[in-house]
Parts: structure tokens; C-alpha cells; sequence
């Protein structure tokens, strides 16, 4: 074998264990750096022409445990939990990536698997590669200096992505590892992971270090229009729990006296808007709201759902537009989603139709809460512009006009109260991902009954409720943040061998 045939790699760490979650933690941060710094160095010296030798590579840091039991050792102080643990007896594994935005998270599952299984962690560097990619930093644009040529030749000397190693099987439920390999640890591989960050950035116009644990998505861009007014209005407010403002281009308004921080003036408005722009007021804990709007469709709130999981939120609510199917119905009431008919296809092969999405009981009592704390109405009141009932998504927006009324003896037969095509596509993966879901959309037309929007109609419901309903989903998102996330993960998500990661 001649030189130029071995691998470029850079230098060996040995894997190590830990029984600290912090020492774990900066263990996955130093192989991690060392193995991006590499792949960075090695595509700079690329740039320049020069021959690096051989095929270059650098590989994700792993975290793996070992457990003989399937009993857990603080088991009482756990038992509210529905993550935090493995299954049973056995390997366990995940590759990791991005330890500095995952560094929260990754430390708190590293002290729930500690702390439920009194086991150490291992952590070393695993055989899957790191795409050069996804090694890139946020404004590194190396690739696009290279001639055609050179970047053929790259194709050869560094790792692509590879979708083998990207696909969903951990989450549906259909992975089922070779003999003598290692059960998940995580729903997401770190190639995975990073390939969503990738999409994030092209689908919202925003990076995902942005993004916060709790999202609102809506079909209008009315609805971001008002974000948008009240995300200045908080900028303004010295008082505000938010601490800045992000919108697409990455452009950051700082609460008002704050400083700028580093980074801050990188930020530049998009000469058009992204596909799904996003809008992100922040707290410092990341437990601000971020906003997106998905447009119409249910391929783009599967799209949009695929990459935020990987953040691993608290909470998603879509809030936006229905036709209301019940003469009862008037414009500008409410439907909060209490089941869901399934007919956008997009998720059919990942979750079969047979599959019950359940109502989330935390999400739809902080709903109603929200909508009576926002319209001071209670009780039987209350019930007179709301209605708990089945939300049908469609994938076909002119289902009006299919021959001998088969939709509409479908959606009489599921017992369904509106229509949207969104809004089921969103709950199912919820339901898919483990990210608790909820819908409350409103009323806009009723075009069983002869009341379609016309112009000016829709221009003043439109400005008579887009205020109201998404103040509704703000104060939703509130009260589940008060709740505690411990509540919020529910064990309706989680399957009979669940991964540990939450």
C-alpha cells in the first residue's frame, strides 16, 4: 500500500469514561474541536492547490454506557420522567455533534443516565465521518473559491454527506441494529443532526442557535406581521423577559439597554425572504418563542417539523386558518384540536395512518387557558367562540370541487370541525419526534355553508382577530413554560424501547 493511499487524520484521542456529566461534557467538546479544526485546516490547505496525500477524514465523538440491569437506582426520583433512562440491559450509543449548542442538553442527559443507572459514560471518537460540510463555520464560504475541477477532485478527498447515515428509522420505530452493534441512545445520529442545522439556515433565513424551545407556526403572513410588532414592542420594553429580537438575515434588535454583542453586526436583511422565514424572541434561556411561516401546504410543515425536532423543543403550536364545517360555526371562532383526520399523505410511509395522534392534555389546557385569560371569557361564554372538536387536513386545497361529495362524507363520518393542511401534519410529527403538539386555529370561511372570503371580508377578519390569536398562542407558550419541562414530555410520546435522550 503506498502513503498516499492512508487516510489524513488528525490527532487520536482515546476514548475515556466519566462519571462527571461536566467532564463528559468538555471530553465531547475537545474531540469534536480537534476533529473540525482538522477537516477545516485540511479544505484551507485544498483551497490553495495544495496535495494533502491521502483521503481526509474526521470522525464524531460518541457517548456510550453499559448497564446489566434494567433497573434504575433513583428510581422514585425519576419515575415522573419519561426519559433519562435506557430500556434495559445492554450497549448503548449515539454519535454527537455541535457540543456547543447542544451543551445544555447533551449535560443533562449525560447526569439523567448517571444518576438513573449508576454507570459511567464513555466517550471517544466513533467511525462515522464528519462531512466537510458540516465542519464549515457560519461564514465560511471555502467551497465557492475552488474551480470546477478542484471541487471534483474534492469529492475524492474529503467525506460527503451520506444519506445511509441520515435516515429516520430510530424515530419510526423501525431501526433495529445488526448483531453485536450498539442500541440508540438518541432519536438522531449526529449526521442527522447537522444535515437539519444545514436546512434550517436555508428554509428560515436564521441560524439555529436562534431557535428557542418553545415554537408557534402559522400559515399567514399576518400572523408574523403582528410577531413582528410585538417583538419591537418588547425590544422597547426595559422591563421585558425577552433580551433581543432575531428575524431573517440573521438581524438582531437587543432589548433596550443592552449592548450589542459580538456577532450582532453580521446580521443583514435578505434581499427576499427565505421559503419559511423565522422569528425568534429570545430569552436567555432559551425558552423564548420562535415563529415560523410555513406557508400553505402539508410538504412544508413536514419540511420545517423534519429539522426543528432535531433541536429537541418543549412544545409546538400551530396556530392559523380553517374553513369551519358546522353550520353552528361562526367566522372568527376557534378550534382547538382534540384529534386529527389524516389526509396529507406526506408522512404515510414514516407513520402509518393506523397510528392515533393523541390530544396532549398539558398542551390543550394551557389552549384554553390562553384563549379565556386573552378574552376574559370563562365557562359557557367561553365555549361560544371555541370549540374542542377533530381537525381534517387535506392535501388537496380545492377539495370543494372533487365529484359526489366524497370528502365531504368523510369528514362528516370522522365527526371533523374544521379544515386546514397543516395542521395534522404538524401534531403526527410531533407525535413522531416526541415533541409535544397542539393546534388552535380560527374560523376564516365556511364554504359548506356559502361563506367563502372575499376581499374585504378577509381584510377585516383579518385585522379583528390576527392580534388576538396569536396572543393567545404567546400566552400559551407561557404557561407551558411555567409548567416545567418535566411535564410537558409526556409518555404518550414514548414508545415500549425508548431511546434514553429526551
Amino acid at each position: 500500500m503506498s502513503s498516499r493511499s492512508l487516510p489524513y487524520l488528525p490527532r487520536f484521542i482515546a476514548p475515556t469514561r466519566y462519571t462527571d456529566p461536566a467532564a463528559a461534557l468538555a471530553q465531547v467538546k475537545l474531540i469534536y474541536e480537534n476533529s473540525v479544526n482538522h477537516l477545516r485546516d485540511a479544505m484551507q490547505r485544498f483551497v490553495t492547490g495544495e496535495d494533502l496525500g491521502g483521503h481526509v477524514r474526521a470522525c464524531y465523538p460518541f457517548v456510550r454506557i453499559q448497564t446489566d440491569t434494567v433497573a434504575r437506582s433513583n428510581e422514585a426520583d425519576s419515575a415522573h420522567l419519561s426519559f433519562g433512562f435506557v430500556a434495559g440491559p445492554g450497549y448503548f450509543e449515539t454519535t454527537l455533534t455541535r457540543p456547543d449548542l447542544y451543551a445544555d442538553y447533551y449535560q443533562e442527559q449525560f447526569r439523567l443516565l448517571l444518576q438513573n443507572h449508576d454507570c459511567e459514560l464513555e466517550i471517544g471518537t466513533s467511525s462515522q465521518p464528519i462531512p466537510v460540510h458540516f465542519s464549515f463555520a457560519e461564514h465560511d464560504y471555502i467551497e465557492g473559491t475552488l474551480s470546477p475541477a478542484r471541487r471534483q477532485l474534492m469529492r475524492d478527498m474529503f467525506d460527503l454527506p451520506d444519506l445511509s447515515a441520515m435516515d429516520d428509522g430510530i424515530a419510526n420505530g423501525t431501526y433495529d441494529p445488526r448483531p453485536g452493534e450498539p442500541q440508540p441512545l438518541a432519536l438522531f445520529t449526529a449526521p442527522r443532526i447537522d444535515y437539519s442545522l444545514h436546512r434550517l439556515r436555508h428554509y428560515t433565513g436564521t441560524v439555529p442557535e436562534h431557535f428557542q424551545n418553545f415554537v408557534l407556526f402559522t400559515n399567514y403572513q399576518f400572523y408574523i406581521d403582528e410577531f413582528i410588532r410585538l417583538g419591537q414592542e418588547s425590544m422597547n420594553d426595559p422591563n421585558s423577559d425577552y433580551i433581543a429580537f432575531v428575524e431573517p438575515g440573521n438581524v438582531i434588535t437587543r432589548r433596550v439597554g443592552l449592548s450589542a454583542e459580538a456577532g450582532d453586526a453580521l446580521g443583514a436583511a435578505p434581499p427576499r425572504l427565505p421559503q419559511m422565514p423565522a422569528y425568534h424572541l429570545i430569552r436567555a434561556d432559551r425558552s423564548g418563542i420562535s415563529m415560523v411561516n410555513i406557508g400553505v401546504g402539508p410538504a412544508n410543515a413536514k419540511t420545517i417539523t423534519d429539522h426543528i425536532a432535531v433541536l429537541r423543543p418543549h412544545a409546538w403550536i400551530m396556530l392559523g386558518h380553517c374553513a369551519g364545517l358546522r353550520n353552528s360555526q361562526q367566522l372568527g371562532d376557534y378550534v382547538l384540536a382534540h384529534g386529527y383526520v389524516r389526509e396529507d399523505h406526506v408522512l404515510d410511509e414514516d407513520l402509518p395512518l393506523w397510528v392515533p395522534i393523541p390530544a396532549l392534555a398539558e398542551i390543550q389546557l394551557a389552549l384554553e387557558a390562553a384563549v379565556s385569560d386573552i378574552t376574559r371569557l370563562k365557562g359557557p361564554e367561553l365555549k361560544h367562540i371555541m370549540r374542542t372538536g377533530t381537525v381534517a387536513s387535506t392535501d388537496n386545497r380545492n377539495w370543494e370541487l372533487l365529484p359526489d361529495n366524497r370528502p365531504q362524507r368523510r369528514f362528516s363520518q370522522s365527526r371533523a370541525v374544521a379544515l386546514d393542511m397543516e395542521s395534522a401534519t404538524i401534531a403526527a410529527n410531533g407525535f413522531r419526534f416526541r415533541v409535544p403538539y397542539g393546534t388552535l386555529l380560527c374560523v376564516s370561511d365556511k364554504p359548506l355553508h356559502g361563506e367563502i372570503k372575499l376581499p374585504g371580508m378577509a381584510n377585516q377578519f383579518y385585522r379583528e382577530r390576527v392580534d388576538q390569536h396569536l396572543r393567545i398562542g404567546i400566552r400559551a407558550m407561557e404557561l407551558l413554560r411555567e409548567q416545567g419541562v418535566d411535564q410537558l414530555h409526556s409518555r404518550k410520546l414514548r414508545s415500549f424501547a425508548e431511546v434514553a435522550f429526551q
